[in-house]
């Protein structure tokens, strides 16, 4: 596997700081974002680079030059004139290729993420993840494959509630998806990869792991707070990661009956600055949540993706993000008019099981051991036992009294917000 980072970009928000400096190599606590790109590959076993260059590319080549010093072969394709994102990419080798972009910080488990192209026999697979900032970044819609079948730019002004995943800079492209024709000018998004979408063969992999722009100031200092804190580093997924378990309904957003249409989901008080918490700690946020609506036939898939977009927006609507959702579409008892028959089945993922938080498990490298399950039902409880997390009981929404299960946890805080803050403290102590 070989690597291409495009790097010729000024940076026209961040570019004041650094006037004289091309905007990946502003510095990140003490080296160039390129560096740490390059380093990365390098430690992954991707040596062999071409770094795409334009603004004062002399800068670039007389930093990083032919790359041994970082046990890289670097190679230059320089830029008279702006290409655009994908105009140079003409002129890479007809293989399978990384391409970064050159104004993100990312510590990522490159092998996972090529293998996963390689899995799915891709054209193209982007990296996607939830951020906080989704309303100026580009969304993909994507389906139960992980196929990408929409993309709305963060230039289109008329976006409705969407899941918030966002394209993240990062690609595998296969050798024929490439651009074979020299071009003027070539946008990355959207002249070759939205146009592949038709074709049924471009995926979206999700992950929790860190990958961030620094377009902004606000961004830069975030990125260096959270490298230098250690956050970057635990994310990537060759490492175990914990994680908070949220179930949704009555401990992340008000239960007043079954949920059936988006503008009935309302955020508990402070829920969101809960979620913000562990965000920027080394946990993982992931809600597991029964939703037999489905099964029942009270909504369809597309109606609880709808009431889903809209948990996400309310939670971004003040920087917080979910890492990922799990939920049960199913429904054991049957009786129920216009009720989903392939649906109604005894299953694993339904709490109390476990299956879930397992499945979570399985995706993110999970160390269940050291995670924990917060839920308002005794389902909750039994779930996060059954799973070998720590359970939390919380006082909102059915406040653990419907007693529908043998299951019960010492700890048990008056919100969701008490409860994160409680594992976040015992996190300090034991530092």
């Amino acid at each position: 596997m070989r690597a291409a980072i495009i790097a010729g970009g000024k940076g026209t928000r961040i570019g004041m700081l650094y006037p004289d400096l091309p905007k990946p190599m502003i510095p990140i606590c003490g080296k160039p974002l390129l560096q740490w790109q390059i380093e990365s590959l390098v430690m992954q076993g991707v040596g062999d680079i071409t770094l795409i260059v334009g603004y004062k590319a002399d800068v670039v080549q007389a930093y990083f030059g032919r790359g041994e010093h970082y046990g890289a072969k670097i190679s230059y394709i320089v830029e008279d004139k702006p290409l655009g994102t994908g105009g140079a990419l003409v002129l890479l080798p007809r293989e399978d290729t990384l391409v970064l972009l050159g104004d993100v910080y990312c510590d990522v488990d490159f092998h996972r993420f090529v293998n996963y192209h390689k899995e799915k026999q891709a054209e193209i697979t982007l990296f996607a993840h939830p951020n906080s900032h989704p309303q100026d970044s580009d969304i993909v819609v994507v389906d139960n494959d992980n196929r990408v079948t929409i993309w709305k730019s963060k230039k289109d002004n008329k976006r409705d509630e969407l899941r918030n995943l966002v394209n993240a800079g990062l690609y595998v492209f296969c050798g024929n998806a490439l651009p074979t024709c020299e071009t003027v000018k070539c946008d990355l998004e959207q002249d070759l990869v939205i146009p592949r979408l038709a074709d049924g063969r471009v995926y979206a992999y999700r992950s929790t792991e860190y990958v961030k722009d620094m377009g902004t100031p606000e961004r830069l200092a975030a990125v260096e707070r959270d490298i230098e804190h250690g956050t970057t580093v635990v994310r990537n997924l060759r490492h175990k990661q914990r994680a908070v378990f949220i179930d949704r309904d009555g401990t992340l957003n008000e239960e007043h009956g079954f949920i059936l249409a988006p503008d009935q989901l309302q955020l508990i008080p402070r829920a969101a600055e809960a979620v913000r918490m562990l965000n920027s700690s080394r946990y993982l946020t992931i809600c597991v949540t029964n939703q037999p609506v489905v099964a029942r036939g009270d909504v369809s898939f597309r109606q609880l993706g709808a009431i889903h977009a809209r948990l996400d927006s309310l939670l971004s609507n003040e920087g917080a993000y979910l890492d990922d959702l799990l939920f049960c579409p199913h429904h054991p008892d049957k009786g129920f008019y216009g009720e989903v028959q392939g649906l109604k089945v005894d299953c694993e993922c339904r709490k109390p099981k476990p299956g879930m938080l397992i499945e979570a498990a399985r995706r993110y490298n999970i160390d269940l051991s050291q995670s924990y399950m917060i839920g308002d039902r005794t389902a909750d409880i039994a779930a996060g036992s059954a799973a070998g997390c720590k359970p939390i009981g919380v006082k909102t929404g059915a406040a653990l009294a419907d007693e529908k299960f043998a299951a019960t946890t010492d700890e048990v805080y008056d919100n969701l917000l008490d409860a994160v803050k409680s594992i976040l403290e015992l996190e300090i102590d034991s530092k």
